[in-house]
């Protein structure tokens, strides 16, 4: 079952990219603000849906348009899972960050620029691939 209509790939590596970018700055300045919102970010890709969440608008109005337009196609349920995860490090990492646990944001923070740098950089979505895992072990006929 997808989670809405299939997706241009160039736009979830590129907000890989923006991700990349913030949690970096998170871990090499420890504002947990920053974090805060990159975990906004997160929950609107995993709970509202992909076409509205802000990176897939930069994506869509300032960098689609200057690629053109493709045929490749990739299902959006995967992508949303990915946000979720990212959601759940990201939220720990901030709690982590505000409760002045040093040691939990760090490493929560850590675990989810991993992931995103994989994506960023290698077009590998950890996400996406624990989604397809958990598809293909779970019970038969369990929806997603």
């Amino acid at each position: 079952m997808s989670a809405g209509p299939a997706v241009d790939p160039r736009g979830p590596r590129f907000a890989a990219i923006l991700t990349t970018i913030v949690l970096a700055v998170v871990l090499i300045t420890g504002w947990w603000p920053l974090l805060a919102a990159q975990t906004v970010v997160f929950a609107i890709g995993a709970f509202i849906g992909l076409k509205p969440a802000p990176y897939a608008l930069i994506y869509r109005y300032l960098v689609a348009p200057r690629l053109g337009p493709t045929t490749e196609r990739e299902d959006a349920a995967p992508l949303r899972f990915a946000q979720a995860v990212g959601f759940v490090f990201a939220l720990v990492g901030t709690v982590g960050y505000a409760a002045g646990v040093l040691p939990l944001g760090v490493i929560a923070t850590a675990f989810a620029l991993f992931a995103a740098f994989l994506n960023a950089a290698f077009d590998f979505c950890l996400g996406c691939e624990m989604y397809l895992l958990i598809r293909r072990i779970g019970p038969a006929g369990q929806p997603t």
